[in-house]
């Protein structure tokens, strides 16, 4: 059975005002739904203590019923509470890679080294990249063996400038995901309507705008994973 990473944050405040954040939980929870039947799964987080889960995204599990069964589960929640670190996998035993959202991820996920070796590693072995909402942030400045840019001439997309505003957090982002994904040489591309579903397949790397986008990321890394065999 092919095994997939799931990347998660272990920052929990972000921003001069330290505003509570952490994973987004349903980012987690849609994504694994899609692919737990089909692939082993693992969860690694930026350090090994437990993974703190964005207060907001718990009001919205109270609403969401599948986010609310995963939260309940033991065995997926005990995953969160002593993660794996970048440090003690490998990127040859995994055939995707996906990086979950939350503010968090803007503090923890750029440019961490260890992250970038294990997705240069996976894709360039010839598995799919994907990331969803603000887990895209860690796909900045990936170098390739060829020396290319891992998002370099990609269509994209990720948490836009405009749903930060209407969330009232871009006065405490530590910078524009929207515009950093462009600075790396993308077509970055949104939703018409702020915080509805987007997914943008280019080649073997997979993105999703927004929470509501989580689960088209896993449907559409699983059809993916069935047409690629990583080496």
């Amino acid at each position: 059975m092919k095994k997939i990473l799931i990347v998660v944050t272990n920052e929990a405040v972000v921003g001069a005002r330290g505003r509570k954040t952490g994973l987004w939980l349903r980012e987690l929870t849609d994504f694994y739904h899609e692919i737990k039947d089909d692939f082993k799964v693992e969860i690694i987080s930026t350090a090994s203590s437990r993974v703190p889960i964005d207060p907001l995204s718990l009001m919205e599990a109270v609403a969401h019923k599948r986010t609310r069964h995963y939260y309940m589960d033991d065995e997926l929640m005990s995953k969160l509470k002593k993660p794996l670190t970048p440090e003690q996998v490998k990127g040859r035993d995994y055939a995707a890679i996906y990086f979950t959202g939350g503010h968090g991820t803007m503090v923890d996920f750029p440019n961490h080294s260890g992250l970038q070796q294990l997705t240069a590693s996976i894709y360039e072995r010839g598995g799919v990249v994907a990331a969803v909402c603000h887990g895209p942030s860690a796909l900045q400045n990936i170098q390739l063996s060829d020396g290319r840019n891992l998002l370099a001439g990609h269509v994209v997309t990720g948490f836009s400038d405009l749903e930060e505003k209407i969330m009232g957090m871009y006065s405490d982002i530590p910078f524009s995901l929207e515009q950093a994904l462009r600075d790396q040489g993308t077509l970055f591309q949104i939703a018409q309507l702020p915080f509805t579903a987007c997914v943008i397949e280019s080649g073997r790397l997979v993105t999703g705008q927004n929470p509501a986008s989580a689960s088209l990321v896993g449907k559409k890394v699983k059809e993916l994973l069935k047409e690629v065999n990583p080496a």
